[in-house]
């Protein structure tokens, strides 16, 4: 939705100019900007407006895209790895915010672990989404999503507390997902890229 990408536009440049702002006079002004652009952004989003205020920190540096990771795990008949989701009932390829302190890598073999009960090692990346560039459903945020290629090492599949279920599914025979976090295109392109072996990252 290109209205909702230009006011997280207008945000962003909102806090840069609060980062770069010399005298109170500016502040005040990139102050009320960002209290525009936050309005709006929650009319468009349909997010409540105290929720977008909480989840956005104060900004002290120059405003960067959030980082999301994700997880390609293949079993040996090429089925992908899955979970469901507890908060929309749909199904996703594991994964979740990256987290300060620590690199993609473990991240998102972490979430792997906790959304299946599954142990695995990331072998390269697949690609880098830029999830504007792509159909999900609009939201407040400006995302990059990291999809890895993973191998299954150990543990026992057993969908975690936060997750209601986890299961392997064909590429051809996929459940309802989860667009927020995949989308069918992607999950197919991605199962392309590990299973013929192609070694491109794709990005944007």
């Amino acid at each position: 939705m290109k209205q909702l990408e230009r006011l997280k536009r207008i945000k962003a440049l909102a806090e840069t100019g609060l980062v770069y702002a010399e005298d109170e006079y500016n502040r005040e002004r990139y102050e009320e900007l960002k209290e525009i652009a936050l309005e709006l952004i929650s009319d468009v989003a349909d997010r409540p407006l105290p929720v977008l205020k909480d989840f956005y920190m104060p900004v002290i540096d120059y405003p960067t895209p959030k980082v999301d990771v994700r997880g390609l795990v293949l079993n040996e008949k090429n089925q992908v790895l899955m979970a469901k989701e507890s908060i929309d009932g749909k199904w996703t390829i594991p994964g979740g915010w990256a987290e300060v302190g620590f690199p993609p890598s473990s991240c998102v073999t972490k979430e792997i672990e906790e959304e299946t009960g599954l142990d695995t090692k990331v072998l390269r990346l697949l690609a880098v989404y830029d999830k504007q560039s792509h159909p999900h459903p609009p939201q407040p945020f400006y995302i990059y999503k990291l999809c890895f290629l993973c191998k299954l090492i150990g543990g026992e599949l057993n969908h975690g507390f936060d997750m209601q279920d986890a299961a392997f599914f064909d590429i051809d025979n996929l459940p309802e997902l989860s667009k927020d976090r995949i989308l069918e295109s992607q999950l197919k392109q991605l199962h392309t890229m590990a299973v013929n072996n192609l070694k491109d990252v794709y990005f944007d």
